[in-house]
């Protein structure tokens, strides 16, 4: 269509929300579905959250709140910043999005001019890549293999960037694979940064609370504090606190960068929703065990889920550190014949052919630069979980 800006056919619609929406519309069809799809915790988030939600409302905490986020809410994510990353922000440093993505979003818009590279590992969340191309920059991607463990390396980033890149998108643990990078491998990658100063970090540590094992998170500006001043750390409530509706994500930066994304922020939506901020507060500054014990059992799910994908013929899952993702390869799948006749030729028939077989929604990994996988969300029940995956040992011992 004429009519429609040219940026629009550069982006591609988001996969994840695709395949939940397909799941949705089969229910509704009557067909026996299991959505692994959606990145949803499936808690209720926790009853001080909500009740600090309801008093502000009972408060008239209604009203406009400042572009950039209310005080308490940014002074809160200064002192998350010192107390669990020992990363100093004054809370003029900070700012409050409708999202992480709000947050990612802008900070390209503020930052990118025509031409201007942005490095993204493969695999990657859907999204990076399209806000990158809809800000008028360009994504340039740094492969990673499952030999590695879907983990950037510093020679792939050396040879990603170039003198037109001005972003590197870091995520960890990811969105597909659940990687998680140790502080050694984080110096790695920071050692690179530092031999290219042009090149600044934007680092989503959405996930950071959940990893597993002995596992310990660590932020990049953390382990190598010399890039303190070329980074966005962003983060959010909406993984740890099961907050995804409520839409609020968060970040801390040079004071420049942050007053930019204020500007775009304010002729965009203006202020997050100022409830869901004065729920933010407290979960930032209220109790934090509940955390501890959503962990445990979302490492019970991805050990569960790690072991039957396994058994299952063709298909090969590593153990990742983190996240609520599984990002397996389907490769010996690859030529096979699925029960419908149809031979199997790339990650995307796979998942369709298993959508169509045995009713199980899963993402192929084309969708997030890297295949052939396809990612499985393990943020739902244990039981929904087994059937699941026993239905894709089913399904792939069908194959011929």
């Amino acid at each position: 269509m004429a009519f429609l800006a040219d940026a629009l056919s550069r982006v591609k619609p988001s996969a994840t929300i695709a395949v939940t929406q397909k799941a949705r519309e089969l229910k509704a069809q009557g067909r026996d579905v299991i959505g692994l799809g959606a990145g949803e915790p499936d808690f209720d988030t926790p009853d001080n959250i909500k009740k600090a939600a309801i008093e502000a409302i009972n408060r008239g905490e209604t009203k406009y709140p400042p572009v950039s986020g209310i005080q308490p809410l940014r002074e809160a994510i200064a002192a998350k910043f010192k107390r669990e990353n020992n990363l100093d922000y004054d809370w003029k440093q900070t700012i409050v999005g409708t999202g992480g993505k709000q947050i990612l979003f802008n900070a390209l818009m503020a930052t990118l001019n025509p031409g201007d590279e942005v490095v993204i590992p493969a695999p990657y969340w859907v999204s990076y890549p399209e806000m990158v191309a809809l800000c008028g920059g360009t994504p340039v991607f740094a492969e990673t293999t499952i030999d590695n463990g879907f983990k950037l390396t510093p020679a792939a980033l050396d040879k990603a960037i170039t003198p037109k890149t001005k972003w590197l998108i870091f995520n960890s643990p990811s969105n597909p694979s659940g990687a998680a990078y140790t502080e050694t491998e984080l110096k790695a990658v920071a050692e690179v940064l530092l031999k290219h100063p042009h090149v600044w970090v934007l680092t989503d540590d959405m996930y950071e609370h959940l990893t597993y094992g002995d596992f310990t998170f660590r932020t990049i500006a953390e382990v190598e504090p010399r890039l303190y001043e070329r980074t966005l750390t962003m983060n959010g409530v909406s993984k740890a606190y099961a907050m995804t509706g409520w839409r609020i994500g968060y970040a801390a930066g040079p004071v420049e960068l942050i007053k930019a994304m204020d500007v775009i922020q304010g002729q965009q939506t203006s202020g997050a929703c100022t409830i869901a901020q004065w729920a933010s507060v407290e979960a930032l500054t209220g109790p934090q065990d509940f955390i501890a014990r959503n962990k445990e059992i979302f490492q019970g799910r991805r050990d569960l889920v790690v072991s039957m994908l396994n058994q299952a013929n063709g298909i090969t899952c590593p153990t990742p550190e983190g996240a609520f993702y599984v990002y397996p390869s389907c490769a010996g799948a690859i030529g096979r014949k699925a029960p419908s006749g149809k031979v199997i030729e790339t990650d995307e028939d796979f998942v369709s052919e298993l959508l169509e077989a045995e009713g199980v929604a899963v993402v192929h990994g084309s969708a997030f630069g890297l295949g052939p996988n396809f990612r499985i969300s393990y943020a739902t029940s244990e039981a929904l979980l087994e059937e699941a995956c026993a239905r894709i040992q089913r399904f792939t011992g069908n194959l011929s």
